[in-house]
């Protein structure tokens, strides 16, 4: 049985409805087609609504500005030089007497092929000292793009003599040389001295055109050196200036390119010890050094 209530009554037509019936039929249309040109032309455009018609240009993606020679310049400023460290003396030295004591011709004159070097009272040897601290000055030379070569690296029995030590900066056609020691005078004399090679013109020595350029590295090695160690020119050699210069060494006197020795401290005085013997200080002193290099180069 079926029953019919008043909720399913059907409802009886209206008449009033059927104008605001037409009108939405006239309406509609129209917004619907402003609405899609809206959404055409202004909702693209805002990023919101369709998306933009297939046809429609798209925009290029900025352009990024390619690294220019004067960015490269300046992160690697020794980019194309050619830095040779010569790490003073050999650990191994002591057991090689013969070989090192063979004299060898240096222009002014013949001396030992090498020395053992000297060392603090506690016994931390020169080689020691200036192997270290030439391996940290490669890295941060090599750091400013140059190339760097090392006369000896741990890896021969005994030196090399000095004339062949000069011969590997000569052959490298190094833009800057530097010789790392430490020297052994005695008790009470302290602090640092940068030895230039002298005017020498004798034998199979000729220091004429490496002269002017080697005293200007020297200076600026100095100059970085003390001040990035915060010690002081030696006060018992080179008049406080801390540069001495010298005819009688090899490694100088037979280079025929710029080339210094820098003498980091006294190993026989127990405060410059303290100092020699300390990472921490030896890589000031590694810094000093390139800050020297880096200024002579660069000009």
């Amino acid at each position: 049985m079926s029953y019919a209530g008043p909720e399913f009554e059907s409802p009886r037509p209206r008449p009033r409805r059927r104008p605001l019936t037409l009108a939405l039929a006239v309406l509609v249309p129209g917004a619907l087609l402003g609405w899609l040109v809206y959404e055409g032309v202004g909702g693209a455009a805002d990023g919101g609504g369709a998306p933009a018609a297939v046809n429609a240009p798209v925009s290029a993606p900025p352009t990024v500005s390619s690294t220019t020679a004067d960015d490269k310049a300046l992160s690697a400023p020794l980019r194309g030089k050619v830095v040779v460290i010569d790490p003073g003396h050999n650990l191994t030295n002591f057991r090689h007497t013969a070989e090192i004591n063979r004299k060898v011709d240096i222009g002014t004159g013949r001396k030992a092929c090498d020395t053992t070097g000297t060392s603090t009272n506690s016994g931390y040897a020169e080689a020691k000292f200036s192997l270290d601290v030439a391996h940290r000055l490669r890295t941060l030379l090599e750091r400013q793009g140059a190339t760097v070569k090392l006369t000896q690296d741990g890896d021969r029995p005994y030196g090399p003599c000095v004339d062949e030590r000069a011969r590997i900066g000569n052959r490298a056609k190094a833009d800057a040389v530097v010789s790392i020691h430490a020297d052994g005078a005695g008790a009470g004399q302290r602090g640092y001295h940068v030895i230039l090679p002298g005017r020498v013109h004798k034998g199979i020595a000729d220091t004429r055109r490496i002269v002017v350029p080697s005293a200007a590295l020297g200076k600026r090695v100095a100059a970085d050196f003390g001040r990035v160690t915060g010690t002081k020119p030696a006060n018992y050699i080179g008049d406080g200036t801390g540069l001495d210069t010298r005819t009688d060494l090899g490694g100088l006197n037979l280079s025929t390119v710029p080339k210094v020795f820098i003498e980091c401290g006294n190993m026989r005085d127990s405060k410059d010890a303290a100092l020699l013997t300390s990472a921490a200080w030896r890589q000031k002193a590694a810094q000093g050094i390139s800050e020297g290099i880096v200024s002579f180069l660069r000009g």
